[in-house]
């Protein structure tokens, strides 16, 4: 009995195992679309060997499909026109507080499917957003407007120094006050004294 069969599938895991380490630790939805079609054909490449086709042929295409994605990854490091053309832009759906109907007509997105997005986002009212986009990932990225973003660390140090400079303040004109009150009686009774 041949068990040639399964040394060849131990290989094409631990080699495919390898290989796709090599490729990456993105998540799917982390994928550019290159990314993705490579990773989708590597399935069917790999179990080759098992149909009989070779198992060199098939890591040595695997490999090539791997180095395809690095370069192009190179190319969209280095030319913009290039990072567009294989990833896309990010598309704005909401600017200064209302849909870009334009831009949802592009992406087919119902109003419905953006306020989900918005929800998923912590987000609630479209007038709360200065802007709103649909990111190359397909993820929402959005800015709240001024008066609704969250208070920072910072924002909140200012204020109590703030607080603390008006609480200072209102001692020490409360303290001046005692002691100009209490020189006024010193001054008076005083007077008494010298004048019966």
């Amino acid at each position: 009995m041949q068990l040639n069969w399964i040394w060849n599938a131990v290989l094409i895991v631990l080699v495919g195992t390898l290989l796709l380490r090599f490729a990456g630790r993105n998540s799917i939805s982390q994928m550019t679309v290159s990314q993705l079609v490579i990773m989708i054909t590597l399935g069917p490449i790999l179990s080759r060997p098992i149909e009989n086709k070779g198992l060199l042929t098939t890591f040595g295409v695997v490999f090539v499909l791997i180095i395809t994605v690095y370069g192009i990854q190179y190319l969209k490091m280095k030319f913009d026109k290039i990072e567009t053309f294989f990833s896309g832009k990010p598309v704005f759906v909401i600017e200064n507080g209302k849909i870009n109907e334009e831009n949802m007509k592009k992406m087919r997105l119902t109003t419905d499917d953006l306020d989900i997005r918005l929800r998923q986002a912590g987000s609630y009212a479209i007038s709360d957003l200065e802007w709103a986009t649909i990111e190359v990932s397909g993820k929402l990225g959005y800015k709240l407007n001024a008066n609704k973003q969250p208070a920072t660390r910072e924002d909140i140090q200012k204020l109590i120094q703030l607080v603390e400079s008006k609480y200072t303040d209102s001692i020490s004109f409360h303290k001046d006050l005692h002691v100009v009150g209490n020189n006024i009686v010193t001054e008076v009774a005083s007077k008494k004294d010298i004048n019966p």
